[in-house]
């Protein structure tokens, strides 16, 4: 059970921490390289490298409906910023928290020919989502039941899944059509897994009410509450125990190609196809990874409580005043399962702008199973072989707009998809940061009709 405190207490760390997906912004570049193979694997193949090597990168982006900061408020701070009074809070039925951590390690890809190219993957990724949580108890039980005034809850579909795994990828594209005016290209990643560990929680239905005055919840329900493996110590995993799974990605890429380049350009210059309008389409993260012997515990809710056994330790308290059952079973853990669509328009020289979505295939209302944030992102970039500079906007699930900024300087990446919202906002709902650091090999060829 105290699985279930370390989730929880990860939900508290993202409340405390500022409030995937990954790269937001620098996988619209078609200077990414490897990088924009993890959106859409059809862009290996008629990129500018001859080959792109990946040293390391991370990404990491967090956030929550629960609750927005004003950042200059914490710059300006000389006592310290206090989450509980300093920030403003957005409490609903169904609040939300979100964390994705990606980091891709040794990676490269490189050409086979003019028509096709391959690339090799290593990744390692958590995520953290918590759905429809009621944000009033939530307020309640990270402050220890502090509250004067009764208050009633109906919690409906609440579940939550964090997860961690690693991942090796192998990609192939190549080009499928190709002439004068058009260009169309696939590939497809497929992924071995190795799963570290997950924890879960669901309730189908929760109902409830604090009495100020005797200082008692009284709960109505199930919760269910399971981890991957029996016995299962987020903190100190064994990765001799990993758990091995498939995955897949899938993505294909039409271009319009540029005929005023045709004309007037030097082929010799020329380090991909040049075109007035990209669409790309994929889909992400196809698969899950199925822990066998998952530990399962049903608690039954229907009782009356002391409010104060809340005041140390969550999970105890569940752990302490309702009766659970345990079993063993098996649980196959979702991975975030996303469509990407991309329209990329060269507006003049250098200069382009994309448009693009991110939605999940999986709902947030799934047990046992992580999803993206559904997001639209419109984002101008001026972009040469050796410099990339872009500022995403952003229109992000549960209401957010977020605006960021990015640079890309030879083999250096940096960026946020939300940096200048998080400086400028007086209450950022979310946060992210990214950094990349790869070996760039440009190559040239002569372009001419296949």
């Amino acid at each position: 059970m105290k699985k279930l405190s370390l989730l929880l207490g990860v939900v508290f760390v993202v409340n405390n921490a500022l409030n995937a997906q990954s790269y937001f912004g620098y996988t619209f570049d078609n200077y990414s390289g490897i990088h924009g193979v993890t959106l859409n694997p059809a862009h290996i193949v008629d990129s500018p490298f001859k080959a792109d090597i990946n040293l390391i990168s991370g990404s990491v982006f967090l956030g929550s409906d629960y609750f927005g900061i004003n950042i200059q408020d914490i710059l300006k701070s000389e006592e310290g910023f206090d989450i509980d009074s300093d920030a403003q809070k957005f409490i609903k039925d169904d609040n939300n928290f979100f964390l994705n951590l990606d980091f891709l390690g040794p990676s490269f890809m490189f050409n086979l020919n003019k028509k096709s190219s391959i690339g090799i993957t290593t990744r390692v990724r958590a995520f953290l989502n918590v759905n429809n949580i009621n944000g009033e108890l939530f307020e309640s039980l990270s402050d220890g039941f502090d509250e004067t005034t009764d208050f009633d809850f109906n919690i409906k579909d609440f579940n939550g899944t964090i997860h961690a795994w690693g991942e090796v990828g192998l990609t192939y594209g190549r080009i499928l059509i190709k002439n004068e005016d058009h260009l169309l290209k696939g590939g497809v990643t497929l992924k071995y897994l190795q799963g570290v560990g997950s924890t879960f929680f669901s309730a189908p239905s929760i109902t409830g009410r604090y009495d100020a005055s005797a200082n008692t919840l009284t709960t109505a329900g199930n919760l269910n509450y399971g981890s991957s493996q029996e016995d299962f110590d987020e903190v100190d995993f064994d990765l001799k125990n990993l758990t091995a799974g498939y995955g897949a990605d899938i993505g294909f890429a039409y271009q319009w190609n540029d005929k005023k380049n045709h004309a007037t350009s030097d082929p010799a210059t020329q380090r991909f196809t040049k075109y007035k309008l990209k669409i790309g389409a994929s889909i992400t993260d196809i698969g899950s990874i199925n822990y066998k012997e998952s530990e399962l515990t049903t608690y039954n809710l229907n009782a009356t409580v002391d409010a104060d056994s809340f005041d140390e330790d969550v999970a105890e308290a569940i752990e302490d005043n309702y009766t659970g059952v345990t079993t063993i079973a098996s649980t196959k853990v979702r991975l975030p399962t996303a469509l990407n669509l991309l329209v990329d328009y060269k507006i003049v020289g250098k200069l382009y702008a994309s448009l693009a979505t991110s939605m999940s295939l999986v709902s947030n209302n799934t047990p046992t199973a992580n999803s993206i944030i559904n997001t639209v992102s419109f984002a101008p970039r001026l972009e040469i072989s050796w410099l990339s500079i872009y500022s995403p906007v952003s229109f992000r699930q549960y209401g957010d707009i977020a605006w960021g900024a990015g640079l890309r300087l030879g083999p250096l990446t940096v960026g946020s998809g939300s940096v200048l919202t998080n400086l400028l906002s007086n209450n950022s709902k979310f946060t992210d940061v990214y950094f990349g650091l790869k070996i760039p090999i440009y190559r040239k060829f002569e372009k001419k009709v296949m």
